[in-house]
């Protein structure tokens, strides 16, 4: 099945189809570039920006009952809680999650480690991942970095996406994905405070191929 469209649709028939391509709108070279997937001429590597809902009302949107809202007026209650954040609260499983996406190989993820498991306010640490094409053809992988604050005095998302990657690997080849984490990776914004915050405490670097594909974590704090 070939979905061509500009944002996401349920698909009540997905068990009906072996395999689901999404096209989004590619131009006049659309038939060259299918062709060229479909047929294997090239290893697609796409994530998607957003999740697909197993239904409508999975959304926060139309979750809280404002959408499209009174009079022209649309009222976003659902504050942070978008996309994958709502479904991450309400515990709502996705057909297709945020960072999702297939290609003709595999990947294998190691330990994420850390380089310290303090931060200071003002200095950084490394999380790095080893990621392996565990299959017979060259491929890209989108790593992908989120923090949760386990304990903040402002409701916070469960986890956040704060960096990805993206890395191609010949069959067989280990790489080391890394990325750098600060202070500022950690902040909320307090409109009390009219201010960016980053308390102390302890929080979690979480390595995934989507927002629910998660590989590994690693703990650390702020002091």
């Amino acid at each position: 099945m070939v979905n061509i469209s500009g944002n996401a649709v349920t698909m009540p028939w997905i068990n009906q189809t072996p395999a689901v391509v999404q096209s989004w709108y590619l131009g006049s070279e659309t038939g060259t570039a299918l062709a060229a997937i479909l047929v294997g001429d090239v290893n697609p590597s796409g994530k998607l920006p957003f999740s697909y809902p197993v239904k409508l009302s999975d959304n926060s949107a139309h979750a809280v009952g404002d959408y499209p809202g009174t009079d022209g007026v649309v009222k976003y209650k659902e504050g942070l809680l978008v996309g994958y954040r709502w479904h991450d609260e309400k515990n709502i499983e996705p057909l297709f999650s945020f960072g999702h996406g297939l290609s003709y190989t595999t990947f294998q993820y190691g330990k994420a480690a850390l380089s310290s498991n303090a931060l200071s306010a003002d200095g950084q640490l490394i999380c790095s991942v080893e990621v392996t094409n565990t299959g017979r053809r060259a491929g890209s992988e989108i790593v992908q970095l989120y923090i949760a604050d386990k304990k903040s005095s402002l409701p916070r998302p469960v986890k956040e996406l704060k960096g990805f990657k993206k890395v191609k690997l010949e069959p067989g080849e280990t790489v080391t994905v890394e990325f750098t984490i600060d202070a500022s990776l950690l902040q909320f914004y307090d409109d009390q405070m009219a201010q960016w915050v980053a308390e102390p405490g302890k929080f979690d670097a979480i390595i995934g191929a989507s927002a629910t594909d998660i590989k590994t974590s690693a703990s650390f704090s702020l002091k």
